[in-house]
């Protein structure tokens, strides 16, 4: 499998905001109301709001394309741009999605390597995100590359107040 990763710009604006929404929904529409669901689509994945994470130097985006065809993406923040910790030593993974006709080919893997070497690059000592507590392929994914639970935190799906558990993973330097 011929794979590649490509940092998103501005110009990506379109695609991006399509297949977030996507894979957002693939992921967990069949657990939220319609009417959480649209509200959130709407509030996380606006034009402005992504337009404005793309141009923000302290967010950076990476697309995953296999053979050519876009397949998943991660979305990593520094500094002031992280949802919860803001630790200067740290870097976020907010998002990471694969297609669901991707799964269950290592390509979350992939994805979650893509943002270690970015984190290893940019020096930091450890990575950490937040994931739903009943988001339990995931936990078990994170679980599995080394991710322990530190703490949790709040996460809106529309008016739907649901837990997180924020985890991370210590970077052990060269």
């Amino acid at each position: 499998m011929e794979l590649k990763f490509k940092q998103c710009t501005v110009e990506d604006l379109e695609v991006l905001q399509a297949f977030s929404i996507q894979t957002y929904k693939d992921t967990f529409d069949a657990v939220n109301t319609e009417e959480n669901m649209k509200a959130y689509l709407q509030e996380a994945y606006n034009a402005d709001k992504l337009r404005g994470e793309l141009l923000n130097t302290n967010s950076m985006f990476f697309f995953l394309y296999s053979l050519g065809n876009l397949c998943g993406y991660i979305k990593l923040n520094e500094f002031t741009a992280q949802t919860d910790i803001k630790d200067p030593e740290s870097i976020e993974l907010e998002r990471i999605y694969v297609s669901k006709d991707y799964q269950g080919q290592g390509l979350g893997k992939k994805l979650l390597n893509k943002a270690l070497e970015v984190a290893y690059e940019k020096d930091k000592a450890f990575i950490w995100l937040g994931v739903w507590e009943h988001n339990d392929r995931a936990l078990s994914f994170y679980k599995n590359h080394a991710f322990y639970r530190v703490g949790q935190h709040a996460f809106f799906m529309g008016d739907d107040e649901q837990l997180d558990f924020v985890m991370r993973k210590d970077l052990t330097r060269p």
